[in-house]
């Protein structure tokens, strides 16, 4: 007979399931003011989250409004959490978790376009196959020489993340991108209602 010895029940052994960090973006409308972004930025850099993305700027002259699109990666309660912190700083108007929404809404996600410079050097074969991808991904030539061209290309992180890939083996030089810039689709805006 063969009696396997089994360890006891034992709090020791028992592991807490963590959620899987999801992706998210943010939009935040806000005062233009100095400090403000800071003080955003603090709330996710104060629990340990990094921002993948991050673009700010003026929106509403007028109104002194601007807003700030951020894209992370967090445990859901914790995204939730810098939500309803973010919620209650005074500068801040609105903040809506554009990912959750679309999710809810059962829509498709959010808009969420990236601009990006890519410098690209190279001569003979390489030249001409940098500029077919181009073409493929319609990315403009914004500068170019016999030895490099620089190229504007708009769309999703995945598209740029793409062309970039492809664009290393032939002389990659230089990638400059603006970060995404987001909102919800509908009719509906961040301000109304």
């Amino acid at each position: 007979m063969n009696s396997a010895i089994q360890p006891p029940a034992s709090a020791y052994f028992i592991t807490e399931e963590k959620p899987a960090p999801e992706q998210r973006t943010l939009s935040i409308i806000v005062d233009n003011e100095p400090g403000v972004l800071a003080r955003v930025i603090g709330l996710f850099s104060g629990r340990g989250y990094n921002i993948e993305s991050l673009t700010v700027s003026e929106t509403e002259h007028a109104k002194h409004l601007s807003r700030i699109t951020v894209v992370t990666r967090g445990a859901p309660h914790v995204i939730e959490q810098i939500k309803s912190q973010l919620d209650r700083i005074v500068p801040v108007h609105k903040v809506v978790d554009l990912t959750l929404a679309a999710r809810n809404s059962s829509e498709d996600g959010p808009i969420e376009r990236e601009l990006a410079v890519v410098k690209v050097a190279g001569r003979g074969d390489d030249r001409v196959e940098a500029l077919r991808i181009a073409d493929v991904f319609r990315a403009k030539v914004i500068d170019s020489t016999t030895e490099h061209f620089v190229f504007e290309i708009t769309g999703k992180s995945s598209k740029i993340e793409k062309f970039v890939s492809i664009m290393a083996p032939l002389g990659l030089v230089e990638i400059c991108r603006t970060g995404v810039a987001a909102m919800s689709r509908g009719k509906d805006g961040m301000l109304e209602g």
